[in-house]
């Protein structure tokens, strides 16, 4: 490692993987000399990104290992759903401080959705007893495709007025209005990401770090795939990575999806078509959410007609699981419960082909409703501390004396 690939920003990557913690290791990984590496980890302990702790001993005098220091300042994080959201005070180990969960109603558009998210970020700062100074950066996650570069939705199907609305600068004046924050820091990083991404992080780093390979399925009012490969999420060329509620099932032509297609997976197999066909039967059902209080209570024809969306959602996944080869497959979401955890195996393990599955754990979500607001906690920090980022951020600081932001 030479040149700018040795900045302090790239020995801060090295501890957070946890590929050399102590002066040493760092020395041998990046050939640097010892007083350079001293150099590089004085601006890290400057910015209050660093923190010693003892290292284990071999018989000599124990090494002082590096830890980077999740206490330095928080991430706000909000997972909108479409008829509920969550907020949240995160660390940046993903460890939530303080958390709410309100109504709100995805249809009503991105200025009153937004606003009302803002809001609830003020208090939940205060019962966190967090300054606002400390707050680093913002993660959005939602149930659309998002243009990650742009933190924009892209054609979303189930939320009318989205489509390429500029969320991050209307989401910065409503903090500001709501909130507040010191001005010299610069405009307030925010990121926005598909909610099933953002889940599939949060899993995936909090109980499979080691997995190189892992999907995760939401399975709520619509249905949607998040890939991580490699410890990064694969979001394709613009954002529509992993959109599998718009593949299309041959028998199913009769069935209208609210994209406009006929014979989508999630105009049949989603927690809002089930809602229908429990409607149908009688069972008065208006969402994904009343699903999962049925199948919570053990409702009949709740448990058989999720453990039928299974077996369809099953059919998609033969062809992602025989693509992707993942070691994990992770379901959350509404319908995530052993019904439909039944319906996916059968179909899954009958029709792949055994050399796909022999290593695959298929489960469900550990994290539950949390998944999304610590995947996008992961999400913020991973990019403001990545080293070129990180790098510039340490520039500002020692400009300015401020921890200034960098903005995207």
């Amino acid at each position: 490692m030479a040149g700018n690939q040795a900045s302090a920003g790239h020995l801060l990557r090295l501890i957070r993987s946890g590929a050399a913690t102590t002066r040493g290791e760092l020395q041998e990984a990046t050939g640097l000399s010892r007083s350079t590496v001293g150099h590089r980890l004085d601006q890290l302990f400057h910015a209050g990104w660093l923190r010693g702790a003892t290292g284990t001993s071999t018989g000599g005098r124990p090494s002082a290992r590096l830890e980077f220091d999740p206490d330095h300042a928080a991430v706000l994080v909000a997972d909108l759903e479409t008829r509920h959201g969550r907020a949240a005070v995160v660390d940046l180990a993903g460890r939530v401080l303080a958390e709410h969960t309100g109504d709100l109603v995805i249809t009503d558009g991105p200025d009153a959705v937004l606003d009302r998210v803002a809001r609830w970020f003020g208090p939940l700062l205060s019962r966190a007893g967090i300054g606002a100074e400390r707050v680093c950066g913002v993660g959005l996650s939602v149930p659309g495709p998002v243009d990650w570069d742009r933190a924009e939705l892209v054609q979303p199907p189930i939320m009318p007025g989205w489509d390429g609305y500029p969320l991050r600068e209307r989401f910065r004046a409503a903090y500001a209005e709501h909130v507040g924050g010191p001005p010299e820091a610069g405009p307030l990083p925010v990121l926005v990401e598909n909610d099933a991404n953002a889940m599939a992080l949060g899993e995936q780093r909090t109980h499979h770090p080691d997995c190189r390979a892992f999907v995760f399925i939401k399975a709520s009012t619509g249905i949607g795939a998040g890939v991580v490969i490699g410890g990064e999420v694969y979001r394709g060329i613009d954002g529509g990575a992993g959109d599998i509620g718009h593949i299309r099932l041959h028998d199913r032509p009769d069935v209208v999806c609210m994209c406009g297609s006929h014979g989508c997976l999630a105009a049949v197999a989603s927690g809002r078509a089930i809602a229908g066909q429990l409607t149908e039967a009688g069972v008065r059902t208006a969402s994904g959410s009343d699903v999962r209080a049925h199948l919570a209570a053990g409702q009949p024809d709740a448990v058989g007609f999720t453990r039928d969306a299974g077996r369809r959602v099953g059919e998609v996944l033969v062809t992602v699981v025989t693509l992707l080869n993942p070691g994990v497959l992770v379901l959350g979401g509404d319908l995530a419960s052993t019904p439909f955890l039944t319906g996916v195996r059968e179909l899954l393990y009958q029709r792949a082909m055994p050399r796909s599955t022999a290593h695959l754990q298929v489960l469900t979500s550990e994290l539950g409703d949390r998944a999304g607001l610590i995947g996008a906690a992961h999400m913020v920090v991973d990019h403001l501390y990545a080293p070129d980022r990180a790098d510039a951020r340490l520039a500002a600081l020692a400009r300015t004396g401020h921890p200034a932001h960098v903005d995207r």
